[in-house]
């Protein structure tokens, strides 16, 4: 139990020091490098049909996932909560692959690939009761905050 206790310190440690980067309350936003490098060197998308992803970007995203007409609403709140919060990182993830340099666009699209890994583990602390799922869910959020703040600083160092 042990181990358990201090996974969760160090989960709610990396968790209180990384709020800016998974504050979901607020959209997501990929690390400055990111949004340059897709402004002045990214590919352009918009004849992707994407096109940044606004105006009704939830019904444009269930669509794209094939779940056009599913009514969120009647569904449980852990799902209606993930996909909230995936409607916020997958345009993120989307907009930082498609940056034109492959190390950068990697970072870029991997930050927001594990800021969605660590929504869908906050939901899970948040609704389920398994304890073997949770302390994987603790896990996670204390592995991929990490792996964040890693990418983060590269392209702090490395990204024009």
């Amino acid at each position: 139990m042990n181990i358990a206790k201090t996974i969760l310190a160090a989960a709610v440690a990396a968790t209180a020091f990384s709020a800016p980067v998974i504050a979901q309350d607020a959209e997501f936003q990929l690390p400055e490098q990111c949004t340059t490098a897709a402004a002045t060197g990214g590919m352009d998308h918009s004849a992707m049909g994407h096109g940044g992803m606004h105006g009704n970007q939830g019904g444009a995203m269930m669509e794209m996932m094939g779940m056009g007409g599913v009514d969120l609403e009647s569904m449980p709140e852990h799902v209606q909560e993930n996909m909230r919060r995936m409607m916020i990182t997958m345009p993120a993830m989307h907009e930082g692959m498609m940056i034109e340099d492959a190390d950068v666009a990697f970072a870029c699209g991997m930050i927001a690939h594990h800021q969605g890994a660590i929504d869908m583990a906050e939901v899970l602390l948040a609704h389920g009761d398994d304890p073997q799922m949770r302390a994987l869910a603790e896990e996670i959020i204390a592995a991929q905050v990490s792996e964040i703040e890693q990418m983060t600083t590269w392209l702090t160092e490395n990204a024009n």
